[in-house]
């Protein structure tokens, strides 16, 4: 698609300024420069290429090269010194204008998103403005959130690296990348889970093995900001649990949220399943992560030993003790559903560190 022609108006009294300086040798005053910066400004607001702006100029001084200056060498020097300041001044006025043009749109992409994630302003309103930034928001979107060591914005090197390998792979897709509250940020199509599972592949490698969680699909507006929210949960079950998953999808946690939907029951059953454990000497926490290891290991002992630092001996021991003080067999698979269901419990209750 060839570029719109450049108006004259956009180099007004260009020729009227080399004429006098080829007569004179002066250079440009304050007002002529003031002018120059004003029209880049006009052009940037009108969305001409600075590259198309250069080279109209650079053909405006052909055109209207003075005849003084052709025929002496030091008009010729004055003329080259001007074209110089007028170019400079105009791509001074161009180049702030679009900076303040960037500040606007990065202002209004960070007022969007914090709506959309907070969930905030009327939703047709935020639909229609969704387009602006390249979501439509009646289809199903998911989001996917990743931590570091570090609270990440969206001029640090991290995000930069990250929007890079997502434009170079998914150039044409509707994608949002951002930050919010030191997290990256992704939001996509629910029709389209590769996308996420690239960003939490370049996510984790450039946050150095950080965490990614992915949220489930939703239509709507208000479906980005529960997806976000699950993303987000699976992070903090992730978190209280020690889950060693670098990429968590919050469709394989939903167990947990069931299991906590009844706080009040599930801390009657944690007091009840493990606090005659607070009776061992050194307190519950030994032997509680005795049997979280346990569990996690699928009920092995020689390698929850080995995970624990442990003897064969030493955990057997730690299992007959758990088993004298709560009644409980670990290895009986009739007591170890309802150990297991407390163990989990107790991590995402906090306890013995919080009374429940």
């Amino acid at each position: 698609m060839p570029e719109p022609e450049i108006p004259d108006e956009l180099l007004a009294g260009y020729d009227r300024i080399l004429a006098d300086v080829a007569a004179t040798g002066r250079r440009l005053t304050r007002d002529e420069l003031d002018d120059r910066r004003l029209l880049g400004r006009e052009a940037a607001e009108s969305g001409f290429q600075l590259r198309a702006l250069v080279v109209r100029h650079i053909a405006a001084t052909r055109t209207a090269w003075p005849l003084a200056a052709a025929a002496d060498g030091a008009a010729t020097d004055s003329v080259l010194a001007a074209v110089e300041q007028a170019v400079d001044a105009f791509a001074d006025g161009f180049e702030r204008a679009q900076r303040i043009t960037v500040r606007r749109e990065e202002a209004a992409r960070r007022e969007f998103i914090d709506d959309l994630l907070y969930g905030r302003s009327d939703l047709g309103r935020l639909a229609e403005r969704a387009t602006r930034f390249g979501l439509r928001l009646s289809r199903a979107h998911a989001v996917a959130v990743a931590t570091g060591p570090e609270a990440y914005t969206e001029t640090d090197s991290v995000p930069r690296t990250v929007e890079a390998a997502l434009l170079a792979r998914f150039g044409g897709r509707k994608i949002l990348l951002t930050t919010k509250d030191g997290r990256l940020v992704c939001i996509a199509p629910g029709s389209q889970p590769d996308v996420l599972r690239y960003f939490a592949k370049q996510s984790h490698a450039a946050t150095d093995g950080g965490r990614v969680a992915v949220g489930r699909p939703h239509h709507g507006p208000g479906g980005v900001v529960h997806s976000y929210d699950e993303a987000l949960e699976a992070l903090e079950l992730a978190e209280r649990l020690d889950l060693e998953d670098p990429v968590l999808y919050a469709a394989d946690l939903l167990v947990y949220p069931v299991l906590t939907r009844d706080r009040q029951a599930m801390a009657d059953l944690v007091r009840s399943e493990l606090g005659p454990l607070q009776q061992a000497r050194g307190g519950a926490e030994p032997l509680l992560k005795t049997l979280a290891v346990y569990f996690d290991a699928g009920c092995v002992a020689a390698e929850t030993a080995r995970r624990l630092s442990l003897s064969v001996r030493a955990l057997t021991y730690r299992l007959e003790r758990i088993h004298q003080l709560t009644g409980s067999d670990p290895s009986d698979p009739v007591h170890r559903y309802t150990l297991q269901t407390a163990v989990i419990g107790a991590r995402l209750l906090d306890w013995p560190a919080k009374e429940v």
